[in-house]
């Protein structure tokens, strides 16, 4: 039997049809990445098949005694330690292990024994091991309590367990967002060597070329299956596209052809039959609706003013925090025309090497020379929680930008996709792409010579990141770039600077002798989080700690107020379903009743989408500042 088979699968939301009468089949060992426009349904499908939800027609079927994880929605918390989390999630392996140690019954314990030889329970601690690893935690991390990392890293730990388990049927949503270039790496070449099925929604283009066998398109509300990965997708959805309004327009011409003919001969006896015959060809004539695909977000930078070289020289320079030095030795030129990437694990010193380029940072030792009239634009992940939540993109654009027309204003949204109700809309309304495309436009308003690129991908879908590409490609001015989407760096970047051992170098090669680079050198093994403990004095670690946990304690407060925020809503909203869900409840009450119960679930919603949102801005707030930490 297959591993999985979906048919006639119909799944809303508050009324709202996300599937209708879908089906889908993954065969054994297949993977298959599932693709769609934002709010079709993708999260929703893998939360239905996991169980998580319940359906509205149709039926999922599995094959008998399949093993399947996913990756949870809540991160992992408590006082175990990564490894010994990342083992409990094999509750099996755990239950035995607990048992064990309290049977006294021989016949039994040799059972148990004889159990954990067969599931190799031996060798778990090293695959866990091995697996946070590449994920990021070194040796000692791996020891360490979760409750001393922050959201994004949890997350990690919350996907090497799921990893660990080695399921039959795995399913991943947006695997790589908590993910740098190095883990990321890392995950795709695990992926290809696993040997069961898997359902995953990326927005990582390379990922679903590399690491998939097909792709399930969610369009409509039906699953279409397409053979290869991303890119061959793309190719025949576009011919499919093609053809059919080829093929429309065939119809729409000879649908054309016989009404004129009725119209024209309707009245005449002579013609009477012959038109009569042409109404009743015309209501056999198929209805294809033309395929009209949802406009493509179109990006553009604004083209500065050419500037002669060099742009920006580092000479000797040193940079950190306070006392802490975190980048030294630095000797660098930026040219107009350079466009760089820098590569090393999160924690090396990448973001705090651009902080420095944007002039936010000031060099402890050394010099730093910018041409006089150097116009440089800056994305960071935190700016977008710094934009004021009842303010509309004009109005943030208007502030910065005072005598500029409303024209000007909006053509300058406008080139990051941003129209005219977006524009108008509250920050606190829009998406976090949506977002991210804001801050775009406020930080070229004066026609950067130069792009500081921190993440910018990490909220925008595979149509936007390939808008982002194309407007990367035709900006004149230089960019230094920081992603974890190999495909990014690799069709905008050429130039690589890698960011370890304290200092910034230019690395000989591209993506592909980076990777094998990491691999020869285990530097993938290597930790991606600072370490506090490697003080030769005790003492003085303690109390680098204890100034880190208060700077770091208001921002976990807000969080951990938000995830109640978000239980409480969660709580309330599946109070309320379960109640309408009871089959004699739509007789007991009435309709106004029941429309206020509806309005109450969508407010219920609501609270918790921007709780959720909130959440993740201040998840990346606080990672932000335990790197520079």
């Amino acid at each position: 039997m297959s591993t999985l088979v979906i048919n006639h699968l119909t799944l809303r939301i508050l009324g709202r049809p996300l599937l209708e009468d879908a089906s889908l089949t993954i065969e054994n060992g297949q993977k298959v990445g599932l693709v769609g426009r934002n709010g079709t349904g993708k999260s929703t499908l893998l939360a239905a098949i996991s169980e998580d939800i319940s359906i509205d027609g149709g039926e999922i079927l599995l094959s008998n005694r399949i093993k399947m994880a996913r990756v949870k929605q809540e991160t992992p918390s408590g006082n175990l330690s990564l490894i010994e989390t990342v083992l409990s999630a094999d509750k099996e392996r755990t239950h035995l292990i607990n048992e064990a140690e309290s049977t006294r019954d021989g016949y039994r314990l040799a059972e148990i024994h004889e159990r954990l030889i067969a599931i190799q329970a031996d060798s778990a601690p090293a695959r866990a091991a091995t697996i946070l690893a590449g994920l990021g935690f070194n040796a000692e991390n791996q020891q360490r309590p979760i409750s001393d990392f922050s959201g994004g890293w949890r997350m990690r730990v919350a996907l090497a367990s799921t990893l660990f388990l080695n399921p039959d049927l795995l399913l991943l949503d947006e695997p790589t967002n908590h993910l740098d270039l190095e883990a990321t790496l890392w995950l795709q070449s695990w992926i290809n060597n696993f040997s069961g099925s898997a359902i995953i929604v990326s927005h990582d283009r390379n990922l679903l070329n590399e690491c998939v066998d097909a792709i399930a398109h969610l369009h409509h509300q039906k699953l279409s299956m397409t053979i290869g990965g991303y890119d061959e997708f793309i190719k025949i959805h576009n011919e499919k596209i093609l053809q059919q309004n080829r093929e429309t327009e065939k119809i729409a011409a000879k649908r054309a052809h016989m009404q004129a003919f009725v119209d024209r001969f309707r009245a005449k006896a002579t013609k009477a039959r012959q038109a009569q015959a042409r109404l009743k060809a015309l209501e056999k004539l198929p209805v294809l609706e033309e395929i009209v695909e949802e406009r493509a977000i179109h990006f553009e930078f604004p083209q500065p003013v050419q500037l002669p070289p060099p742009l920006i020289t580092l000479n000797q320079v040193k940079i950190g925090y306070g006392d802490h030095v975190v980048l030294s030795n630095l000797t660098l030129r930026i040219d107009p025309d350079d466009r760089i990437a820098l590569l090393g694990a999160n924690g090396n010193g990448k973001s705090t090497f651009i902080k420095l380029i944007a002039g936010c940072l000031k060099p402890m030792e050394g010099s730093i020379h910018n041409h006089t009239k150097l116009s440089v634009g800056y994305f960071a992940q935190h700016q977008l929680e710094e934009l004021i939540p009842g303010q509309t993109p004009f109005s943030h654009l208007e502030k910065v930008l005072p005598k500029a027309t409303p024209t000007e204003l909006r053509a300058q949204l406008a080139r990051f996709g941003l129209n005219t109700e977006q524009t108008d809309t509250p920050v606190q309304s829009l998406s976090g792409g949506e977002k991210a495309r804001l801050v775009l436009a406020l930080i070229t308003r004066h026609k950067p010579n130069i792009l500081l690129l921190d993440e910018p991908t990490n909220h925008l879908d595979l149509d936007a990141k390939e808008s982002l590409i194309h407007a990367l490609s035709s900006f004149e001015g230089a960019v230094i770039l920081i992603s974890h989407d190999p495909r990014l760096i690799e069709l905008i970047a050429d130039r690589l600077w890698l960011v370890n051992n304290g200092t910034v170098e230019s690395f000989d090669g591209d993506i592909n002798d980076y990777r094998q680079w990491l691999t020869d050198n285990k530097r993938i093994l290597d930790s991606s989080v600072k370490n506090t403990e490697t003080g030769s004095s005790q003492k003085l670690a303690r109390k680098e700690r204890a100034e880190k946990r208060k700077i770091l304690q208001p921002l976990k407060n807000k969080i951990k107020a938000l995830e109640l925020l978000i239980q409480k809503n969660s709580e309330a909203y599946l109070k309320i379903e379960q109640k309408m869900a009871e089959p004699e409840f739509y007789s007991n009450v009435s309709a106004e009743e029941i429309t206020k119960l509806q309005i109450e679930l969508a407010e219920y919603q609501k609270r918790k989408n921007q709780a959720e949102e909130d959440w993740l801005i201040l998840q990346d707030k606080l990672e932000n500042t335990e790197k520079e930490l």
